[in-house]
């Protein structure tokens, strides 16, 4: 069989590429074969080289147009450039496909090139032999460029290479232990006397035992710069392994990916920033204000009609809530990831978790603004909230504190005091005053009249009790053995009611006992120790009741006691 010089070429070009490329002579074996076919062949066949990694892989040729073929060649170069600058050999996997009138060589999914018809005939050869040299070349070509394959020379060089970098990280590291126990040395000297300040926040987050702050400010400086250098240099020192360099490149991409994330989520959300700033500075500014307002109003610096001063500081409270919870609407949209799922989902539960849990919260708040705009008690006030009796010393929108009579706070919850009864005894003291008053039983033996002129005789010598209104008695109730008396006394000392009373009480009794009045009901005789009365100045030896005189007599012990003396006891009293 006749060979034909294009082949013949064509495969001396090949071996005669293998060879220069062993001993690194960089020459296009293929160009030289381009050139003598082009001197060979006709001069109507243009053709144009395929190039990859600068090295031609074969070429392509048109009949008649040296533009086409030149088109045809570049986009060739341009696809295997891109689809092969990953290589990896034994991972890449390299075929081909028998189409109708051509036949596709692929690059794992990619089609990296194709050969016709038309190629083999110009090339005097079968579209299959053909096909097949085109492919053996782009493999050889692609093995030759890896970097998998390295000759023993250039293993040693990426090892020492590796060597030097590591002793050059032993180095870096001496070199910064060194000169930080340098720093350290200097700033020992330096006691930390400012840790021990009152509001130092810096102390809270630095370990307990550290006596000084500014060598473990220095220490983690020291920490921060060693992870930053491993970091940096590590991918660097095994890049020079080609197994190593997609890790090295794939390490650098995570570290720098989040970085760039949030510079650039940061520099993004510059303006939704400075919206948020200038948002939450107009509400903290309007608070403000209405703060300023509120205490101007307290002190009676800003008068308002039909407003007191005792809703200012409520009020205000309120408007400022509703204000921050405005912003915080106006805020939320703005906010990084705030339309994502997730912040809508954690929002949710959030909103459910607050609804459900302070159930009993709200219902004391509204409570408290009930009875902030009620006004049932201020301040001060003498109060009696179910069975605690004491004055008001705190007021809030979740709870109401008592100091009783006895200097005891008992702290009252809203939603109590707004189910309950609430007595309060200094509301009206000023104006009216308010009306104490006690209860007597006397036997129907006593006229209403003396008893009414001794009760308001006790109430007229008690302290704190006006003068007028007079004090009255008021006959209360008629039972079966005695007679119930009220007395009522003004007075406007509401809080010293314990004192008034004792003071009355103490009246009424010394009143009484020198009347001869007994201030016990007739049925107590029969719990009596046979006395007729109990009151100390009526007590004597007649004041007991026949049948317990009687009952003395048989016993004796109504008596005296007589000693007599027998005859025998005489004479010996007698003679002694």
């Amino acid at each position: 069989m006749k060979v034909n010089h294009l082949t013949f070429l064509l495969l001396f070009s090949f071996f005669s590429t293998s060879l220069l490329s062993q001993t690194n002579i960089l020459v296009d074996s293929v160009s030289l074969k381009t050139q003598n076919t082009k001197s060979l062949s006709s001069n109507k066949l243009k053709t144009a080289s395929v190039l990859l990694n600068g090295d031609t892989l074969f070429t392509v040729s048109h009949e008649s147009s040296q533009v086409l073929a030149t088109s045809r060649a570049k986009q060739i170069s341009d696809r295997l450039a891109i689809i092969t600058k990953g290589y990896k050999e034994g991972v890449d996997s390299i075929y081909q496909i028998r189409e109708n009138g051509f036949i596709s060589t692929m690059y794992d999914e990619e089609y990296a090139f194709i050969t016709t018809e038309r190629d083999a005939i110009n090339n005097d050869l079968t579209l299959e032999e053909l096909a097949n040299i085109q492919m053996e070349d782009f493999v050889i070509k692609l093995r030759k460029n890896s970097k998998s394959h390295l000759t023993t020379k250039q293993w040693l060089i990426r090892i020492g290479y590796f060597i030097l970098s590591l002793l050059g990280l032993f180095i870096l590291f001496r070199l910064i232990r060194l000169f930080f126990k340098w720093i350290n040395a200097h700033l020992s000297k330096v006691e930390g006397k400012f840790l021990q300040k009152k509001n130092n926040f810096l102390k809270y987050f630095i370990p307990k035992k550290t006596k000084n702050i500014f060598v473990f400010i220095s220490n983690m400086v020291r920490l921060i710069i060693t992870v930053f250098i491993l970091i940096a240099y590590t991918p660097f020192m095994f890049s020079f392994f080609p197994w190593a360099e997609d890790l090295a490149t794939s390490f650098y991409a995570a570290t720098l990916t989040p970085i760039k994330f949030l510079f650039f989520g940061f520099i993004n959300f510059l303006p939704d920033l400075i919206f948020i700033i200038v948002v939450i500075y107009i509400a903290r500014y309007i608070v403000r204000i209405l703060r300023y307002m509120a205490e101007d109003i307290e002190a009676e610096k800003l008068v308002i009609k039909k407003f007191s001063k005792d809703l200012a500081g409520t009020t205000q409270k309120i408007f400022s809530i509703i204000i921050y919870a405005f912003a915080l609407v106006i805020v939320i949209p703005h906010l990084p990831g705030s339309a994502s799922p997730a912040f809508q989902g954690v929002t949710i539960f959030l909103g459910a978790l607050v609804s459900f849990g302070s159930t009993s919260a709200i219902a004391n708040i509204v409570a408290g603004l009930v009875i902030t705009y009620m006004r049932p008690y201020q301040i001060g006030d003498r109060v009696k909230i179910q069975n605690t009796v004491g004055d008001v010393i705190e007021k809030t929108l979740l709870i109401t504190r008592i100091r009783t009579l006895k200097n005891e706070e008992v702290t009252i919850p809203n939603s109590n005091i707004i189910t309950s009864h609430l007595v309060n005894y200094s509301a009206n003291t000023k104006n009216d005053g308010l009306i104490l008053h006690t209860d007597v039983t006397i036997g129907y033996d006593i006229s209403w009249e003396k008893v009414e002129k001794l009760l308001l005789e006790a109430a007229s010598k008690t302290l704190d009790i006006q003068k007028e209104p007079k004090p009255f008695v008021l006959q209360t109730s008629l039972d079966d053995n005695y007679v119930s008396y009220e007395l009522n006394a003004y007075t406007k000392e509401a809080k010293k009611m314990p004192k008034i009373y004792s003071e009355m009480h103490r009246n009424i009794l010394e009143l009484f006992n020198d009347a001869g009045v007994e201030i016990l009901s007739p049925s107590y005789i029969a719990a009596r120790d046979g006395n007729l009365t109990t009151v100390p100045s009526q007590l004597d030896s007649n004041s007991r009741s026949p049948i317990d005189k009687i009952v003395d007599h048989l016993t004796g012990k109504n008596q005296k006691n007589v000693i007599t003396k027998s005859s025998a006891d005489i004479e010996s009293d007698d003679i002694s």
